[in-house]
Parts: structure tokens; sequence; C-alpha cells
């Protein structure tokens, strides 16, 4: 797996076997619908697995991307393929091992806050769920900023979180984007879309 655009496009990544990677088409939706956001943007990739998302938001102009997981082989193949990342060309980033929850409640209380949070757990369990509270409830989402949820089609997610408001989904096969932002932002935008895939 690759990079599929910006500075870093071609670079190799190096991917866990035991991980689910974000679906290529899947993945250059998610920055087709965010195109115009990265620049100068603080992300966060939490349930980083191999770090492809935020490596594509580091390749697209992102200022700091905080990759965290729980896992220590992805937290070990995530630093290989930025230690062949040229800093000079990119932003900054850290990488946090540990849990994902503790992770971001821990980033909460040290007064970090992110204009992009990109989350995709694992489909098995309830990881997404409770990570949509928590960013909810601890305000490290900027009052401007998005969540992308990447979740299985079967599961239902709810339109509001404590302050997040779902705005739209797409819909990939048996995949989903859902995408919450800080309610009252822009109330007019805040619907709900199912799309298809594309062809």
């Amino acid at each position: 797996m690759h990079v599929s655009s910006g500075v870093l496009k071609g670079l190799q990544v190096d991917v866990p076997k035991q991980i689910r990677p974000t679906e290529g088409k899947v993945r250059q939706a998610i920055f087709n619908i965010l195109d115009g956001a990265l620049p100068g943007a603080r992300v966060l990739d939490a349930c980083a697995g191999s770090g492809v998302l935020g490596l594509e938001a580091l390749s697209r102009g992102a200022s700091w991307v905080a990759f965290v997981d729980s896992d220590p082989v992805c937290v070990r193949a995530i630093r290989g393929t930025l230690a062949r990342v040229p800093a000079d060309e990119v932003g900054e980033w850290a990488v946090y091992a540990g849990d994902v929850l503790k992770q971001i409640a821990s980033l909460a209380e040290r007064g970090e806050r992110f204009d992009l949070i990109l989350c995709d757990p694992p489909y098995r369990d309830d990881v997404g769920k409770t990570a949509l509270r928590l960013v909810g409830s601890c305000g490290i989402l900027t009052r401007s900023g998005v969540l992308c949820l990447e979740h299985a089609a079967s599961e239902q997610l709810p339109a509001a979180v404590d302050d997040l408001q779902l705005i739209k989904q797409h819909r990939y096969g048996g995949t989903v984007l859902s995408f919450y932002k800080v309610a009252g932002r822009d109330e007019a935008a805040c619907r709900t879309e199912l799309q298809p895939a594309p062809d």
C-alpha cells in the first residue's frame, strides 16, 4: 500500500498482517470529501492501524498528526513508515501507543485540540461508538472541526452525541463514512445524505 497523493505520493506504507486497512477507494473518498480542509490542520488518526490515513493527511498539508493505536505491532509499523518520511517536506507528527480511548482522553486533558479526527476502528466491537461519545464530551474537536468515523453499513450511529451532530454519510459497499461536526456551527448543513458507492 502506498500514499496516494500529495508530497508523499508513492511512499510505501508498512501494513501489519492482522489489520484491515482502509480500502483505497474509501481512503480516496475521505480525502475528496475533505478537500481543502487539510492544509495547516491538526489531525488525530485514532485506531491508526497502518497509519495510512494520518500519512495521507500529512502528505496533503496537515501541520501536525497524532497517530494513536493500542497494538504494539501497528505502532512499530507506523514508526517504521514515518522513519522514511522526509521531515523537511511535511508537518510534524507524534505516535501514541496504548488504549485508544485513554489516549484520546489524555490528549484532551492536556489541552490538545484537533481540526480533523479520523477514526477507523475494528468493525467487530463498539470502540467507534465509544470514541464518538468521548469526542463529543471532552471537547477535543475544534468548533470548526470534523470527525470522520468509518464503520460497517450494518452499524447504526446516532444523529447527535453530546456536542456532535451527524451532518452526512457516504456509503461504499459494506462501509459507511459518517461525518460529525460540533452542533450549531452549521445547522443548515446538518442533514444525513447516504450515497451509493461510485462506479
